[in-house]
Parts: structure tokens; C-alpha cells; sequence
């Protein structure tokens, strides 16, 4: 299993909150950029998709609500994914 793998299935769990780095990392497997940050949010970029994720981050910390809508938005929970 590849580290992209691992890191996918580490979101995929859905655990209460994930590691900024880890969110970072996976969004920006996938093409996203931080388009700017001010205070405690993060916004993310897709060019290809023009697409805006802001995401709330405490402690290095991201919560569960933002793990659903990046696992929705990047399609981690299809079938062709998991493969």
C-alpha cells in the first residue's frame, strides 16, 4: 500500500479530527492549492474545477464536518476509488 493509499484510507475513516498536513497533502494530491489564509481558516484553490474549500483549522487540527465534504468532493468514498 502506497502512502497516497494510507493517507486516503486515514481520511476515508472519518475520525473526529485529522492532521492539517495530512488534509494539506491529500488536497493538494488532487490538484487543490491554498489560496489564502486568514486566522484560523484555509482556503482552497481547484483551478481545473474552480472550486472553493475553506477549512477551519485548531490546533493543526481538522474537524470531521470538513473530512465528510473533502471525502464528497474528491469522491473518496466510490467504488473506483478504493481500488
Amino acid at each position: 500500500m502506497t502512502r497516497r493509499d494510507k493517507l486516503v484510507e486515514r481520511i476515508r475513516k472519518r475520525p473526529p479530527s485529522a492532521k492539517f498536513r495530512d488534509v494539506q497533502k491529500l488536497l493538494e494530491r488532487y490538484g487543490w492549492t491554498i489560496a489564502r489564509t486568514k486566522g484560523s481558516h484555509m482556503t482552497f484553490k481547484n483551478p481545473v474545477e474552480e472550486r472553493i474549500l475553506t477549512v477551519t483549522v485548531h490546533d493543526d487540527k481538522v474537524e470531521r464536518v470538513y473530512l465528510d465534504r473533502i471525502c464528497i468532493w474528491l469522491g473518496l468514498d466510490s467504488e473506483d476509488e478504493a481500488k
